[in-house]
């Protein structure tokens, strides 16, 4: 067996049943689900259609370059999205499409490190975060580095504390921005200077903004790393690669849809991974997701949805949690008044209501574990469901 294996923390949500199983909430109380990321709003219906229609397409071998009709319109939603000049993002060379972030964000981490460097690489990466950043830089044979996310810094990794011995050793950079759990948005000029550092020391940037059309502001959305190179000229993307997807942006969580994006060296080596790794795309999900990337309504509609429920939650639960609307993406990150682990089990116990743990998301350093005495919450409930939580 792979040795690495043994080094792979329980998941999150392990924990949080563990932490359950420990108390019976209250029987007469109907669970609200506030701990998982996972839409609840209504997906497309033409979405739906689209793949109903095409059911005659999965007696096909799918490639896992992806069809040239999804390509295209990733292309042509990323050039608009993120003002990029036109013909520097190409469909042929530019962009991949993957089974959902999760699985590329792993997958692209085994690709990218080399595991025979001496001393170890490290993979960079906020903390609290998206448990796969670990998972994969472990089973590629790297080391993690956490850069705690707190209050002081807008919840943003401060990445001029980091010394140039770690970014020496550094192979890969993971930036999630909006940030999960704490919605922070990373700025241009940030990124520009992770994109000059990451050419002084060789290493990859991979952006994963699967929550970058979450946001409040319909004129300043969120910047993307593809759109602070294309603000330095650098239409080779050269070290940098994005990912997005539909589950967040779409309310398509099981579609199991998204892209990768970026160099063209770095895509064309995914590429050859991905040939042996077996991920290619369902074709009716190709096409599918090729008419939800072509179609903004739904996505305003959606922020709409969202913007309804964190005004409501905030005027119940702001002053109380000295909580404020994040810049994106539907967590909210309160302090809690007493042990994380003890809120969400009190919150379980007394009101069958179910939060995450912020302990739960990220590691302890030498500075601390900055998720403790926090709780995600997800508003992806229905309005209803949510003002019942904070009222609560």
């Amino acid at each position: 067996m792979n040795p690495d294996l043994n080094k792979l923390h329980p998941y999150p949500f392990e924990k949080l049943n563990a932490l359950k199983a420990q108390t019976v909430p209250p029987a007469q109380l109907e669970p609200i689900s506030l701990s998982i990321g996972e839409p609840k709003h209504p997906p497309p219906r033409f979405v739906l259609d689209c793949l109903s229609a095409n059911q005659d397409k999965l007696g096909i071998y799918p490639l896992t370059k992806g069809v040239p009709e999804l390509r295209q319109a990733i292309v042509d939603w990323c050039v608009n999205r993120f003002k990029l000049r036109p013909g520097s993002l190409e469909a042929e060379h530019h962009v991949l499409p993957v089974n959902g972030t999760r699985e590329a964000l792993f997958a692209f981490t085994q690709v990218v490190v080399d595991r025979t460097h001496k001393p170890s690489p490290l993979v960079v990466q906020p903390n609290p975060f998206y448990q796969i950043y670990e998972g994969a830089a472990l089973l590629a044979g790297a080391e993690p580095y956490f850069l705690n996310c707190l209050a002081d810094n807008g919840y943003l990794p401060d990445f001029d504390t980091v010394p140039a011995s770690v970014w020496q050793r550094t192979q890969l950079l993971f930036l999630c921005s909006p940030g999960n759990p704490t919605g922070a948005v990373i700025g241009t000029s940030t990124l520009k200077k992770l994109i000059a550092l990451a050419d002084e020391f060789d290493f990859t940037i991979a952006s994963d903004e699967c929550y970058s059309e979450l946001y409040f502001d319909e004129e300043n959305p969120p910047a993307g790393l593809l759109q602070a190179c294309a603000e330095l000229g650098r239409d080779d993307y050269r070290r940098c690669i994005v990912f997005h997807s539909l589950s967040k942006r779409s309310n398509l969580p099981g579609l199991r849809s998204g892209f990768v994006a970026g160099n063209a060296e770095l895509i064309q080596r995914f590429l050859l991974y991905r040939t042996y790794h077996g991920s290619a795309m369902p074709l009716n999900v190709q096409l599918a997701s090729a008419a939800a990337w072509k179609d903004e309504h739904h996505v305003r509609a959606n922020r709409d949805s969202y913007r309804e429920k964190f005004t409501a939650v905030l005027s119940i639960l702001g002053e109380p949690l000295g909580v404020t609307r994040p810049d994106g993406g539907f967590y909210l990150w309160p302090s809690t008044p007493l042990e994380d682990t003890e809120f969400a089990r009190r919150l379980y116990a007394e009101q069958n209501i179910i939060v995450l743990p912020g302990s739960f998301l990220a590691r302890d350093t030498a500075q601390g574990n900055p998720g403790c005495d926090h709780v995600r919450i997800a508003l992806v409930a229905s309005v209803d469901q949510c003002i019942e939580a904070a009222q609560t």
